[in-house]
């Protein structure tokens, strides 16, 4: 779907002109954004530039940031899918991002307080664990675990160099 009409269906629900009214725009500039690109008459609308500026920066913090406004959050879809011989380790892989998760829960929760720096680690272990969960889970979507043996070893070459 374009952006164009996604903001299209999405001015269905509330009207371009509450839009404008909220975001002190003109009624005008609203109906543009819900038009094609600019070369069509319209104009370049705040999805495409979102868009532009990620593939600019190639910073995956500014789609995590809108996510987090929206009270979600942003998992990257795996470039490699994993094969059926490396079922196994993929499944110990979550297990051991869960395990490491916990211990950094229970380490930071020891003192039954957590600091902000404890809980951005805890955000951090929290994130390597949706990854590589939500990489699992397209893997079997998919029916293709190729590639996994690739990101097993690369996981623990990360982990051994934190050592």
């Amino acid at each position: 779907m374009e952006s164009h009409e996604l903001l299209r269906e999405v001015f269905e629900k509330k009207t371009a002109k509450e839009v404008s009214a909220d975001l002190e725009l003109s009624t005008s500039m609203i109906y543009k954004w819900a038009q094609p690109s600019h070369n069509d008459g319209g104009v370049e609308n705040p999805l495409d530039r979102i868009e532009g500026l990620f593939q600019s920066t190639g910073d995956h913090r500014l789609i995590q940031w809108i996510c987090q406004r929206a009270g979600g959050f942003f998992i990257l879809n795996p470039k490699n899918t994993p094969h059926p011989t490396y079922l196994i380790p993929a499944t110990n892989q979550i297990v051991q991002e869960f395990a490491d998760l916990l211990q950094v829960v229970a380490q930071a929760a020891a003192d039954n307080q957590i600091t902000s720096a404890e809980a951005k680690q805890i955000r951090a272990r929290w994130e390597e664990l949706k990854s590589a969960t939500e990489g699992f889970v397209a893997c079997c979507e998919e029916g293709n675990f190729g590639p996994m043996k690739k990101e097993n070893e690369k996981t623990i070459t990360t982990k051994l160099q934190r050592n």
